[in-house]
């Protein structure tokens, strides 16, 4: 394991982004890492959970590829320290457990897909860039239209960038996963209007296993917990009986 690795930049090419596989099957994680390397990412391998919270107390990866079943510390744990010490970048869970409760599981503390061994490479590829690309959106439409975009949004004493994926709560950074951003920013883009539970898992999650009308609500309540004055009785983030939610600026 090297220490040499440095930040990311901040293109959505492949060979600008980094990757933490997490897994203690060296042979599958050389498959994975020379498949992710010859499309240009920048690869770190580790096999240990506690040498893996070590490394991302010292460094940035976008996106970490995440085993359960790893010795020393078991990756529900991991991603559980991870995000409650501010970690945001994305998590694709890589695991053989199949219960639907594992996939909850990893989806309420904050994984952004969960895969199931075995698995493809082009397949395993194909998620990989999925979630690469909604780190930073490429702009869609005429330069008219991109230029009329409003990317800024302020609410209370929030500010969110759109265009940046950044957000600020009295002038300081906010720590979101990729997933809480996307959640956010469809929200906020919906422009007031009433978003249903069915909308937003095929709009923010494209109906990714696992993801239920209570991962909705869950991620909702962390957005709360993070942005609203007052999570217990929320201005902003706004609960629509039996339809919803939608957002209030």
């Amino acid at each position: 394991m090297t220490n040499a690795w440095q930040p990311p930049g901040t293109s959505d090419v492949a060979v600008d982004r980094s990757i933490l596989i997490l897994e203690d099957n060296e042979t599958l994680a050389l498959g994975l890492r020379t498949s992710l390397e010859v499309e240009g990412y920048k690869v770190e391998c580790v096999t240990d959970g506690n040498e893996g919270l070590a490394w991302l107390s010292q460094n940035n990866p976008d996106l970490i590829v995440l085993d359960l079943m790893l010795p020393g510390l078991n990756g529900f744990e991991v991603l559980r320290r991870y995000r409650a010490h501010g970690g945001a970048a994305a998590v694709l869970i890589l695991s053989a457990r199949d219960q639907e409760v594992d996939k909850v599981q990893g989806f309420r503390i904050g994984a952004d897909d969960y895969v199931v061994k075995p698995i493809g490479v082009l397949e395993f590829l194909a998620r990989v860039e999925a979630i690469i690309r909604r780190l930073a959106p490429a702009a869609r439409g005429s330069a008219g239209d991109v230029a009329a975009r409003v990317s800024l949004h302020r609410f209370s004493d929030v500010v969110v960038d759109l265009k940046t994926r950044t957000v600020l709560r009295g002038g300081k950074q906010v720590d979101l996963s990729p997933m809480e951003f996307d959640f956010l920013s469809f929200l906020i883009e919906s422009g007031g209007g009433i978003v249903s539970r069915e909308t937003l898992m095929r709009q923010v999650w494209r109906y990714s296993l696992g993801v239920t009308s209570r991962t909705v609500d869950q991620h909702v309540a962390r957005l709360r917990n993070k942005l609203e004055p007052d999570p217990a009785q929320p201005r902003h983030l706004i609960t629509v009986r039996k339809a919803g939610y939608r957002f209030q600026g």
